[in-house]
């Protein structure tokens, strides 16, 4: 059976098979990707370019009855087309049904059957997206044999496809390699280092607050401004119904042609109501449209920067910026990453929108499955650290949970709260240390009973990785039956290329980091400080509280651990005036204090 790779894509999407030592593309009959827009006309169903002409002709059909990039509209339950509610998974079922079909009568004749497929999906994707794609692609007759971040797939399918990808792989060993794959929807980025031919995640980030969707928006606003004031058009002329939607895909393909050239006429027939000349045309230059999206550019730019600066790397540390997706083709942007990065060191991606598919294909190729970057840990009191679920475990295949379970005690309850933190070194790989920088991937927080004894209660933890490569997490006071969950997204995966699938993720040495020290605190932050524990270790317990309840072992002659001794001794408050330790208005201990 054939597994294709699958890009689902907020402007375009294409299905990719590997054959051989290359990667086909089923593109459509012009040569391109297919337009992730569908068209609901009477009882008939538009897709691809058909519907995306639609956009740019006048006359055929009506904006109301267009869904541009269903993609994004994953997560809701439904929305109204042309004032029929539809659901978004049938919406985007019917885009699949319509790619899938192109892909079966390509004229390459490759494919006879398309059952199931990599699928490659955003890093910044939760849960009910993850999951509503599924049921989409199900309802489309495809299965997904696993989801794969989108940058990931095109880091992995710029190495497969080198011609001797073991060299490659040899040459950015132990490196750090950044993709910056910024689509039409998306601004994906993620930070991998190569090691021992596998593909680490260090950190991922994602926003669709900045994708070419935006910049078309923004060129049209500048230019329906710019021609409103040119002509002195009140607010009273307005545009015809579907005029502002034929004007969007002119900016778009604009946008596309000022990569190549200085200026392009933008003309809309028939754009405004009720004047007589109710055309629409401007010429727009390169320089123009990059003033109109320098805030779009420089935002994600610096979404880089934060990125590299949260891992504690700076670009000098990078060896390859891979840049793939629609936008990186924009002038403006291969020159402010060649600014941070050197020329030398960015690639951008050869065959533009296919490689995040072809990248999917190789994967379904050689049939390698994602497995898990980095150690998934629960911080306990003490900031000492259990382990969860161990880097280099091989994530569930279609349909499979893999679920562990543990039984905590509540050390302090003082405050009638269990709290849980769920935690992953920054670095990836097995070798972690206590003192290595982590972050906060979830929290729980249970009620308990608060007047109960350290470690009578106690807590069920149970956490699950599902096929949506999603961690849920389930906290459970086994007296009070009081439930906490948490959902995470965001883990970072490992893949081995090609022929180093045997080596596991996990046998990986991880990132040096440049500070391997807890990470600074800013000052006046807070943060929380978790009160469990796995086994019944009364060091753990605050010494207040312990004085509490067992002041006979803070008998000197049983010498007690001295951080429950300053502990007990800075919350007693003072034997002479009764006041804390820190209030200003205690001078008993004082030489200037009353006599």
């Amino acid at each position: 059976m054939n597994v294709v790779g699958f890009d689902f894509g907020t402007t375009n999407s294409l299905v990719s098979l590997v054959r051989g030592d290359r990667a086909i593309n089923f593109f459509d009959d012009l040569g391109l990707p297919i337009p992730s827009v569908v068209c609901y006309e009477a009882a008939s169903v538009i897709t691809g370019r058909d519907a995306k002409k639609r956009l740019a002709t006048a006359g055929l059909g009506v904006y109301g009855n267009i869904v541009r990039s269903p993609k994004m509209l994953l997560g809701q339950e439904s929305v109204f087309v042309d004032g029929v509610e539809r659901s978004v998974t049938d919406v985007v079922a019917d885009l699949v049904k319509a790619v899938r079909k192109a892909a079966l009568a390509s004229p390459a004749r490759e494919l006879k059957e398309l059952e199931a497929a990599v699928v490659t999906i955003p890093v910044n994707f939760d849960g009910s997206r993850r999951a509503a794609l599924r049921d989409a692609f199900r309802i489309a007759g495809i299965r997904v044999a696993q989801f794969v971040h989108e940058p990931l797939a095109a880091l992995y399918g710029f190495l497969r496809s080198a011609g001797d990808h073991g060299e490659m792989l040899r040459k950015y060993d132990r490196q750090l390699v950044l993709v910056f794959d910024w689509g039409g929807g998306t601004l994906d980025l993620t930070l991998c280092r190569v090691q021992n031919g596998t593909l680490l995640q260090v950190a991922n980030d994602g926003t669709d607050e900045v994708g070419g969707d935006r910049f078309d928006e923004a060129v049209k606003n500048e230019v329906i401004q710019a021609v409103r004031k040119g002509r002195a058009l009140g607010d009273s002329v307005g545009p015809h119904p579907d005029a502002t939607a034929r004007l969007l895909h002119l900016c778009e393909q604009a946008k596309i042609d000022l990569s190549g050239r200085e200026r392009v006429q933008i003309y809309v027939h028939e754009y405004f109501r009720g004047i007589a000349d109710a055309s629409l045309e401007y010429e727009l230059s390169r320089n123009q449209m990059e003033q109109m999206c320098q805030s779009l550019v420089d935002a994600g730019v610096d979404r880089i920067r934060t990125l590299l600066e949260a891992a504690h790397v700076s670009p000098a540390q990078v060896a390859l910026c891979l840049a793939t997706g629609g936008m990186v083709n924009m002038p403006m942007i291969k020159s402010r990453l060649h600014e941070l990065f050197g020329a030398q060191r960015v690639h951008v991606a050869s065959g533009g929108g296919s490689a995040i598919a072809e990248g999917a294909a190789w994967i379904a190729h050689d049939r390698v499955g994602l497995r898990l970057a980095k150690n998934l840990e629960l911080l306990l009191a003490r900031n000492s650290y259990l382990p969860l679920i161990q880097a280099g475990t091989e994530m569930p295949a279609e349909r499979e949970v893999r679920r562990e379970q543990c039984l905590l005690y509540c050390v302090d309850p003082r405050d009638g709260f269990a709290k849980m933190q769920i935690v992953a070194p920054v670095k990836p790989g097995t070798r972690t240390m206590p003192n290595d920088r982590r972050h906060v991937l979830g929290t729980m927080v249970v009620r308990v009973h608060k007047d109960a004894k350290p470690f009578f209660e106690r807590i069920e933890l149970n956490v699950a990785i599902d096929d949506n490569l999603i961690l849920r997490g389930q906290a459970r006071s086994t007296m009070g039956g009081e439930v906490a969950e948490v959902e995470v997204h965001n883990l970072e995966f490992g893949v081995a290329v090609g022929a180093a699938a045997a080596t596991a993720a996990g046998g990986a040495e991880g990132v040096p980091a440049s500070d391997d020290g807890p990470e600074e605190l800013e000052k006046g932050a807070v943060t929380i400080r978790a009160n469990i524990a796995d086994q019944i270790e009364y060091a753990l317990v605050p010494g207040e509280l312990r004085y509490k309840h067992q002041p006979e072992e803070f008998d000197t002659r049983r010498n007690p651990p001295r951080i429950q001794v300053e502990e007990r001794l800075y919350y007693q408050p003072c034997a002479k005036c009764g006041r804390a330790i820190n209030d200003p208005l205690c001078t008993c201990g004082s030489a200037l204090g009353p006599r």
